[in-house]
């Protein structure tokens, strides 16, 4: 399994409302790989982060993700798609009534696991993995920008996924809160497992190297041009 990409997409592209988005989409990603996805506001970043993780259709081409067909994913079946993957957001996307436990609670009744010891284990090992192992008690409110966004990098790896896919996790966090946020992703990766990134923090792209994909013009490359 691990010999396979994670993603693989041939010749891809998304249009919306007649604008072609991005095109010409080549693009394999394996395991353990640390990739960053560079560009403009509307430069097709996030279209294609959400062709990954099902929310969006490829208009032509084909992709596979985490061995799962994007050309055959729709509303019903994009849950299959969803458990192998783990996805973070820039607005953290919490449950404002719940405790941090109850947040990540709530993930794993929705996929299936069954109440018990090992779904109250496995909440405890993700808090624990982000630095949240004491908090698990607190509201989101009550937790720093830092911490709501460590809160949903752990309910992200619940499922323990090969794909974590992150559209600009620090956009919302001060510098010093966003380094420790990249050191937790960098730090997943060393792990065998694959992080997607969509950043405009090139200070991200130095401090913690990795691959690299620049979108401009509706096309997607590969770049050692590292912007400072």
């Amino acid at each position: 399994m691990n010999d396979l990409p994670l993603v693989h997409i041939e010749n891809g592209g998304v249009t919306i409302a007649e604008h072609a988005v991005l095109q010409d989409v080549n693009l394999t990603i394996g395991a353990g790989e640390l990739v960053y996805l560079i560009g403009k506001t509307g430069s097709g970043k996030s279209s294609l982060l959400k062709c990954l993780y099902g929310e969006r259709t490829l208009s032509h081409g084909q992709g596979t993700v985490c061995g799962h067909d994007l050309n055959t994913i729709n509303r019903k079946n994009v849950h299959t798609l969803r458990r192998d993957l783990g996805i973070v957001f820039q607005d953290f996307a919490l449950l404002p009534d719940r405790s941090a436990s109850d947040n990540l609670d709530f993930v794993l009744g929705a996929t299936g696991w069954s109440k018990g010891t090992a779904r109250e284990s496995r909440i405890q090992a993700c808090l624990d993995a982000v630095g949240l192992g004491t908090k698990g008690y607190k509201m989101p409110h009550a937790l720093s920008g830092g911490e709501q966004q460590r809160l949903a990098i752990a309910r992200a790896l619940l499922n323990e996924p090969p794909l974590l896919i992150a559209d600009e996790p620090t956009g919302n966090l001060d510098p010093e809160t966003t380094n420790g946020i990249l050191q937790l992703l960098h730090d997943l990766v060393r792990k065998d497992r694959t992080v997607i990134m969509a950043t405009h923090d090139h200070h991200a792209l130095q401090a913690y190297p990795g691959r690299v994909l620049h979108c401009s013009g509706g096309r997607i490359e590969e770049t050692t041009n590292v912007p400072s």
